[in-house]
């Protein structure tokens, strides 16, 4: 038994567990694999300065080069093509950024990214490899004084090691950036609803972005970007003393080149001042002058320090270097997503319009009356709605001040999309995302899904089934900014339960609510209004006439009269400014006064 053991690495375990980065079935890995490209394109992007454009295409390969035949049903072979304009990748670091995996720039930073593990673009080479047997192939290209190139690359899984199976130089390519090229297994009729809903949702997340989405037998789908402003750039920190565990406080203290404890302190951790690092080392109990390597060679000097370490008072790490999107960015989002998403609606005449609600299609009746009755100026748009292809959606964001979970800095945003041409009757949409990436599976073991369904939604007027998401035509997004984003897989499918996150998102979703209830309340307001006024309407001949005989008049100015008096008692009131009684009488006695001698002559 002992002849058998060996060492296993990391690319064999995962090649048996690949379940656990995403690669469930075929369906789910054409996603993942769309999705682990995109995310490093949108990084290189935003670290270099650039505005990205990026490019998503999926070819089946069951049809010939000029898309003729039968679409692959089930399971079959297909090719992912992401392509974008980032800064490039240097020639000797591509093999080991495509055919290593745990190999990369950000697992050891703790900066706000997509990516975290350096598993993903590996990961999906490794399924590419093992499912179809080809390489990965990718071209690159630096600048426009350097040539671009061309590798493919697979994995040696026993070693975890890449293997560079081809090499070319491209003389004519463009000025800068990445192409991947993947060829897999995958189902596309299962999973393209899967990637539609990635990309939309990724347009959304990222308003500075253009993204083109090329798909068999369908026609090209582009997402303008709805900003040309990057978003802000995040920052590096270091880690927070009290987010540190007892192992791991060995380990960094056997990598410090510092003297004492003191000094390795003050440059391992952030918020640790000089006199902090005092306070600690008091604290410890500490007499003589201990060095790092004493605390990474003795288990109780390290646990003593530990201790201090918790019970000292620290400030929180520094919030400033998250990057979340915004109120702005994300409200730009939202219509922008809308604008491609939605279908026209029903013309203008037909739709109710929720700013101006009295102008509600009215009967016959009520037409030919107000054919003759003066121009009325519309309306001015209520703050947050937008009309969208002829639908009205009423729009809130809300970014709430950073916060920390054990030692990590994190930011919360949740922005809606209420009306349109959403079901009223159904569950509303629940968007999630973290660090601007999509969480499209595991809804339901999801931190963010947990804190949505635990805000009480009856209380903003939408109805809610015990232990569900509300009911209504609207969709919410929740976005988390963080060094660290706690998943819950290597998959990075859903964000752990830790109540500082759950209470944040419970807090900026109830910040909504409110705004959402409010408009709820003043589209019902107006409704009522112009429920009123189409009543008005239907008698308002007759009632003029009649005033007509009775004080003398010609009812056509008695008719227009009460128009505009309508008009201003419904315009005011629907601002909550009601005329009182006394002006109303005041109107109504001007309307119904009998004329004067000479304007009866001058009438007859």
């Amino acid at each position: 038994m002992a002849q058998q053991q060996r060492e296993i690495s990391i690319s064999e375990f995962f090649t048996k567990n690949r379940h656990l980065l995403g690669f469930d079935n075929a369906s789910k890995a054409l996603l993942t694999t769309i999705k682990e490209a995109v995310d490093n394109s949108l990084d290189a992007c935003e670290e270099a300065g650039i505005l990205p454009e990026i490019t998503i295409e999926v070819r089946d390969l069951g049809l010939n080069d000029q898309g003729e035949g039968e679409l692959t049903k089930g399971e079959g072979r297909f090719v992912v093509v992401v392509e974008d304009n980032g800064p490039g990748i240097v020639k000797a670091q591509a093999p080991k950024i495509f055919g290593k995996l745990l190999y990369g720039s950000k697992f050891h930073r703790l900066k706000q990214s997509r990516g975290q593990q350096g598993i993903g673009i590996s990961a999906a080479a490794m399924y590419g490899q093992l499912t179809t047997g080809q390489p990965i192939r990718m071209i690159s290209r630096t600048g426009k004084g350097k040539p671009a190139f061309g590798l493919e690359i697979q994995i040696d899984t026993r070693k975890n090691n890449p293997v560079v199976t081809a090499e070319r130089q491209l003389d004519d390519w463009h000025e800068h950036g990445t192409r991947v090229e993947l060829e897999i297994v995958a189902n596309w009729q299962q999973g393209q609803r899967f990637v539609n809903r990635y990309v939309e949702h990724t347009a959304l997340s990222n308003p500075h972005a253009t993204f083109h989405y090329l798909r068999p037998r369908q026609a090209p789908l582009s997402f303008p970007r709805a900003t040309d402003e990057l978003p802000k750039e995040a920052q590096e920190i270091k880690p927070h003393p009290h987010g540190v565990e007892l192992g791991a406080l060995m380990r960094m203290a056997a990598d410090s080149k510092s003297h004492d404890v003191r000094g390795f302190l003050q440059s391992a951790f952030s918020r640790v001042s000089s006199t902090v690092a005092d306070e600690i080392v008091k604290k410890a109990g500490f007499k003589a002058k201990v060095r790092p390597r004493d605390v990474a060679g003795d288990r109780e000097v390290a646990r003593k320090l530990h201790q201090a370490i918790g019970a000292t008072r620290i400030m929180a790490p520094p919030t400033q270097i998250l990057s979340p999107i915004g109120d702005t960015l994300m409200r730009k989002g939202l219509v922008s997503f809308l604008n491609v998403i939605e279908t026209e609606g029903p013309e203008e005449e037909e739709q109710l319009d929720l700013d101006a609600a009295r102008k509600k299609k009215a009967t016959k009746k009520g037409r030919a009356a107000k054919a003759e009755a003066p121009e009325v100026p519309d309306a001015p748009a209520e703050e947050g709605v937008e009309k969208i292809k002829g639908h009205n959606y009423f729009i809130a964001t809300v970014t709430r001040p950073p916060k920390v979970y054990r030692g990590n800095p994190f930011q919360v945003e949740v922005g809606l999309a209420y009306g349109g041409s959403w079901p009223a009757d159904k569950p509303i949409e629940l968007f999630r995302f973290a660090n601007r990436v999509p969480l499209l599976f595991q809804r339901g073991a999801c931190g963010m899904t947990e804190a949505i369904v635990k805000t009480d939604w009856r209380n903003y007027l939408l109805s809610q089934p015990r232990g569900s998401l509300p009911v209504g035509p609207m969709a919410l997004l929740v976005h988390i900014a963080s060094v660290w984003v706690p998943f819950t897989s290597e998959a990075k499918e859903a964000v752990a339960h830790y109540p500082e996150i759950t209470r944040e998102i419970q807090l900026a979703a109830q910040e909504c609510g409110r705004k959402l209830a409010a408009h709820i309340r003043k589209r019902k307001h107006a409704d009522y209004q112009a429920q009123r006024r189409s009543l008005f309407e239907l008698y308002i001949q007759e009632v003029a006439q009649a005033i007509g005989k009775i004080v003398k008049r010609s009812p056509d100015p008695i008719k227009r009269e009460f128009l505009r008096l309508a008009d201003q008692v419904t315009e005011q009131e629907g601002a909550g400014e009601g005329l009182d009684d006394a002006a109303l009488e005041e109107q109504s006695r001007k309307i119904t006064r009998r004329p004067r001698r000479a304007e009866e002559e001058e009438q007859e």
